[in-house]
Parts: C-alpha cells; sequence; structure tokens
C-alpha cells in the first residue's frame, strides 16, 4: 500500500501550454482522448504490418522493460517508426514518442493531429532546433516518464545507405544514465522507399543491440559527435548482433 504522506503530484508537463499549440509541442502528453486514440491506431497498425509486413526480430532480450530509454535505428521508410513502436508492450507503448521532423510532419494542423495519433510523436525542428527545445526533451527522459525512439540521420536515406549520424542525439543522452538501443532495420526501404507513393508487401527484418550508456561523456559539443560516432558503428546494417 502506498504511503500517503509521501504522495507527490506532478502535474502534466504541456499544462501551460494552449490546448491548440500542445500537438505540436515537444512538451506533450498522452491524455486520456489522445491516448485512446493512440491504443486504436497501434492496433490497426500491427494488424497492417502482420498481414503484409512479416517481422524477424532479434535480440528482442535486449528490448527496455522499463523507461527511461531511448531506441536509435537507421531511417529510410515511412514503415521504420511503424515497426518500432509495434515492439512494445502496451504497459510501455502509451508512453513512447517518436521524435520526428517538424518541418515535414507538423507544419499543418492536419499534419500534427495525425503524427500525434498514428505514432505518438513529439517534433524536433530540423536546421532550428534550439537548444532549450532539446532541454526539454532530455529533461522528459532523465524524469523517467518516457522513451524516445530517435533516427540520428535526421531524415530518411533516399538511397538506402546509412547516412551520418548528426550529434542531436548526444545532446540528449551525454553526461547521462539513460540507456540507447541501437536498432537496426531492414526490408523497410524494399517496401518503401521515399520515392514510392504507397508500400508494397515484403518481410522486415529487426536486429537489436545491448543498451548503451554515455554517463561518462562530456556534455559537450565533442562529447555529441562521439555519441553519433559510436552509435552510428552499431545501427549499421553489417554490425554483428550483440545476443
Amino acid at each position: 500500500m502506498s504511503d500517503p504522506e509521501n504522495w507527490h503530484y506532478e502535474s502534466a508537463a504541456d499544462l501551460k501550454v494552449p490546448w491548440h499549440q500542445r500537438p505540436a509541442s515537444e512538451l506533450r502528453e498522452t491524455g486520456l482522448t489522445g491516448g485512446s486514440g493512440n491504443w486504436v491506431w497501434r492496433q490497426l497498425i500491427r494488424l497492417y504490418l502482420r498481414a503484409r509486413h512479416p517481422l524477424t526480430l532479434t535480440g528482442a532480450n535486449h528490448l527496455p522493460r522499463e523507461t527511461p530509454f531511448v531506441l536509435v535505428a537507421n531511417h529510410t521508410s515511412h514503415l521504420d517508426v511503424m515497426v518500432l513502436e509495434s515492439i512494445f508492450p502496451e504497459h510501455l507503448a502509451a508512453r513512447v514518442f517518436a521524435l520526428a521532423a517538424g518541418d515535414y510532419f507538423f507544419d499543418t494542423v492536419g499534419k500534427r493531429l495525425a503524427a500525434a495519433q498514428l505514432v505518438n510523436a513529439l517534433p524536433v525542428w530540423r536546421g532550428k532546433a534550439t537548444r532549450h527545445a532539446l532541454a526539454n526533451l532530455r529533461e522528459r527522459l532523465e524524469r523517467g516518464t518516457c522513451g524516445f525512439i530517435v533516427f540520428p540521420e535526421g531524415t530518411r536515406s533516399r538511397t538506402g545507405e546509412l547516412q551520418a549520424f548528426k550529434p542531436g542525439i548526444g545532446m540528449l543522452v551525454a553526461g547521462s544514465s539513460v540507456p540507447v538501443v541501437p536498432c537496426t532495420l531492414t526490408g523497410c526501404f524494399e517496401s518503401w522507399p521515399s520515392s514510392a507513393p504507397r508500400p508494397r508487401p515484403g518481410a522486415i527484418r529487426l536486429q537489436i543491440q545491448p543498451p548503451q550508456t554515455f554517463a561518462d561523456v562530456p556534455n559537450n559539443r565533442e562529447g555529441w559527435e562521439h555519441i553519433a560516432r559510436a552509435l552510428q558503428i552499431l545501427v549499421a546494417p553489417d554490425t554483428p548482433s550483440g545476443e
């Protein structure tokens, strides 16, 4: 039984954000209405993936069981985030947010609502991501209440080849004990490259590597770039499994 004397109420991070701005805010929380919509979409996406994109998963034992954490992966397709979000059990799924390009997914009201409902996305504004916004995201991680899915390349690969990781991932975790789980997706590009208007059926493989922590890495430019390089090596498709 919990001790009522030690009970502490913590208000939602987005409480002071105007309602019409919440879908495009990095402070957005998943409320009752949003959570219900997310749940429905998760079930539909899982059904779709099972029917059209059978998944082979290796390294499932490395999948986080509690928050906080960051999943990082290569990015070649809109299928990437759907696959990664589909692997979490329900007790975690509602607390996992995908960080998505604000200028692409949040530039209109319709897109904002779709991104928030379909994949529980939070915006990162490419080219103008402020330290304040990244600090807000980092603070959410350190509070231990959520997990993030991050694509450190910053955009989908147009060729299927892995692109250089940007140092923003380092800004989230340098000097922190938050575990970072490297993931490698194959098959998403073949099923739905950026040049195709819609996906076609195809098998997908997901390899999950052991979690990494960067508590001893300095929280500065050099540290951020070090983390980006280290994670890029682990996510590269030819990296041996850590099982």
